[in-house]
C-alpha cells in the first residue's frame, strides 16, 4: 500500500486526506520540502494556482519536488493543481512547476458563476461515468507526445490526462462520494 502526501498549504487538501481514507491508503499532509521524503505519491490539491505556487517558492518545493519526480514519485494535481503542474501556460501568471507536458489555460470555461457539472468517461477507470465538478477549471490546450488523453468534454477538451506516474484532473473528484480517481491515483503511486 503506497503512502500519499497531500501538499498542504494551500486549497481542499482535507478533501483529498478523507478520499484516501475512505479507500484505506496512507496520507499524509505535506508542509515541507523535508516532509516529501518516503512518499510513493503526492496530490496537489485544488484551490489558487497563484497562491500555491507562490507558497511553493516561498518553502523551497520547487527543486526538491522536481528531483523527487525524476526519482519516480507519482503527483496528482486537480484543478489548481494541474495548473501547477504544467509546463506552459497560456496565461501570464503563475510560473508552473514544468513536471508535466501539457499547455494549460487557467479558468478556461469562465468565472465562479460558470462551474458545472457532467458525467465523464475516464479511460482506465472501470464503471459507470464519474460525475465530475468543475470549479473556475483549466483546461489542457496542448499535450505532448508521451501525454495520454484519459477524459474530454465537448469532445475535443482534455480534462483529465496522463504522463507516466504524473496525472491532472481539471476537476475535483475528492468533492464528491466516488473514490475511484483516488484509487487510480493510489494504484500509479504503488508501481
Amino acid at each position: 500500500m503506497p503512502t500519499i502526501g497531500v501538499l498542504a498549504i494551500q486549497g481542499d487538501f482535507i478533501e483529498h486526506r478523507r478520499m484516501l481514507d475512505a479507500i484505506g491508503t496512507e496520507s499524509k499532509e505535506i508542509r515541507l520540502p523535508k516532509q516529501l521524503e518516503g512518499l510513493d505519491g503526492l496530490i496537489i490539491p485544488g484551490g489558487e494556482s497563484t497562491t500555491i505556487v507562490q507558497l511553493i517558492d516561498i518553502y523551497g518545493f520547487r527543486n526538491p519536488l522536481r528531483k523527487q519526480v525524476k526519482d519516480g514519485l507519482a503527483v496528482w494535481g486537480t484543478c489548481a493543481g494541474m495548473i501547477v503542474l504544467a509546463r506552459k501556460l497560456l496565461d501570464k501568471r503563475p510560473e508552473p512547476l514544468g513536471l508535466m507536458d501539457i499547455e494549460v489555460s487557467r479558468n478556461a470555461f469562465g468565472r465562479q458563476i460558470d462551474s458545472f457539472e457532467t458525467s465523464l468517461d475516464v479511460s482506465g477507470i472501470p464503471g459507470p461515468p464519474i460525475h465530475a465538478l468543475f470549479i473556475r477549471a483549466p483546461l489542457v490546450t496542448n499535450v505532448g507526445a508521451n501525454v495520454q488523453i484519459l477524459a474530454q468534454v465537448d469532445g475535443d477538451k482534455p480534462v483529465a490526462v496522463r504522463e507516466g506516474k504524473l496525472l491532472a484532473t481539471a476537476f475535483h473528484p475528492e468533492l464528491t462520494n466516488d473514490t475511484r480517481v483516488h484509487k487510480f491515483f493510489s494504484d500509479i503511486a504503488s508501481t
